[in-house]
């Protein structure tokens, strides 16, 4: 009788338990992503790497949130780059039509000024339309201090 019992007991609670798991499982598979309440949003792009692959899925990522429905006009961007990632802003680079479309739909592109100096390399040999900061990891500070998401792909 006790083993019965017991062994309708484990039935009983295993139904539970894959009743359950099903209901998390299709509730997880009817999730739409969070949504944007805000009036405004805020993210700066850390690029620091002169890896093409690093380049571009950083400028697809910038692309993707700028698409976001839920996002629309509600966000602002700024990237930045730094160190090795002063290389796609170099005038001979391959990613000028990129980042002036960035900049055209927006988004506010900046070279660290200390990676030029450390370099040696002039305000003339990156693009003209590229905007200069004192630091990259100083405008990262300053914006995460603002409340802007950082991210670094």
């Amino acid at each position: 009788m006790k083993k019965v019992l017991l062994f309708s007991s484990v039935i009983i609670l295993t139904s539970i338990s894959m009743q359950s798991q099903s209901s998390i499982l299709e509730r997880n598979s009817n999730f739409k992503g969070a949504t944007a309440t805000l009036d405004s949003y805020k993210a700066i792009y850390q690029l620091d790497s002169n890896d093409p692959r690093i380049i571009n899925k950083t400028i697809r990522n910038i692309n993707n949130a700028l698409e976001d429905p839920r996002l629309k006009n509600k966000l602002q961007i700024e990237l930045v780059a730094f160190s090795g990632g002063t290389d796609a802003f170099l005038r001979d680079s391959a990613y000028e039509a990129e980042l002036k479309e960035l900049v055209i739909k927006g988004v506010t592109v900046v070279q660290c000024s200390n990676t030029l100096k450390e370099r040696h390399l002039n305000r003339d040999q990156i693009y003209a339309f590229i905007a200069v900061v004192p630091s990259g990891n100083g405008e990262l500070i300053i914006r995460q201090a603002e409340g802007w998401a950082i991210i670094k792909p």
